[in-house]
């Protein structure tokens, strides 16, 4: 890893933050304790000062919006530390827009710096910012093919009325012959909700509260959470 003026004379502070997609994932630990131990090694490697890891757990990487990020940034952006250090970069983000966003507004003006392990990235250098880029728009690229794959294949499903899979998809229910999908009216009108709320820039935290007030529940009655709205919105699609 490169060495600024500034790590010559002390020890770089960096937060590790670690991060998996799915409550599953959360409960077993076996990828967030992977990740750590990355995190660890690397640090003792560069003569890193690891100050705190910082965990995002069974949530999706689409947005900013996860509450161990958010306050990983903050702690950053007051110079609590150096850097950023993930084990890969998909685990910060697989948002080409999010991605960019970060790097012109904190990266490049050298507010902060993003280490990563697998990609070996340091965006304290111009090379290490321009990797970054490429990087990222590949993987938004591939995502982007895939879900592109993915909508048409199920549209085409869908426009047979068939099953998309072993569970109805959120909005729908199986009809009788165990088959063919038909729209459910309550969960349409929560979807709906959702879609408003979004489209006036309210954060999903928000919209767990507005669903609440609004009395939607889940499918057997019990409060929404913001875990459960996350995954509607990506099923849904709901940006």
């Amino acid at each position: 890893m490169p060495r600024t003026a500034h790590s010559q004379t002390d020890t770089i502070k960096v937060l590790g933050y670690i991060r998996v997609s799915t409550e599953e994932q959360a409960e077993r630990g076996v990828s967030l304790d992977a990740q750590q131990a990355k995190l660890t090694a690397y640090a003792a490697l560069y003569d890193l000062e690891l100050v705190e890891v910082i965990v995002d757990a069974g949530v999706s990487a689409k947005s900013f919006d996860r509450p161990g990020l958010q306050r990983a940034l903050s702690l950053l952006r007051k110079g609590k530390a150096h850097a950023l250090l993930v084990a890969k970069l998909d685990r910060l983000t697989r948002s080409m827009r999010d991605l960019g966003t970060l790097v012109e507004e904190e990266l490049v003006k050298g507010k902060w710096a993003l280490l990563s392990v697998a990609e070996q990235l340091d965006t304290r250098t111009a090379s290490g910012r321009l990797v970054l880029n490429i990087l990222g728009s590949v993987a938004s690229w591939e995502r982007e093919v895939i879900c592109e794959r993915t909508r048409e294949a199920m549209a085409h499903k869908r426009s047979s009325g068939e099953r998309t899979s072993h569970d109805a998809p959120y909005g729908f229910q199986i009809a009788e012959d165990g088959k063919t999908l038909v729209a459910s009216e309550a969960e349409q009108a929560l979807l709906e909700a959702i879609r408003k709320a979004r489209q006036l820039g309210v954060s999903q935290r928000a919209v767990v509260a507005e669903l609440a007030r609004q009395g939607f529940t889940t499918r057997v009655g019990t409060p929404i959470g913001l875990r459960q709205v996350q995954r509607i919105m990506e099923q849904a699609r709901i940006a």
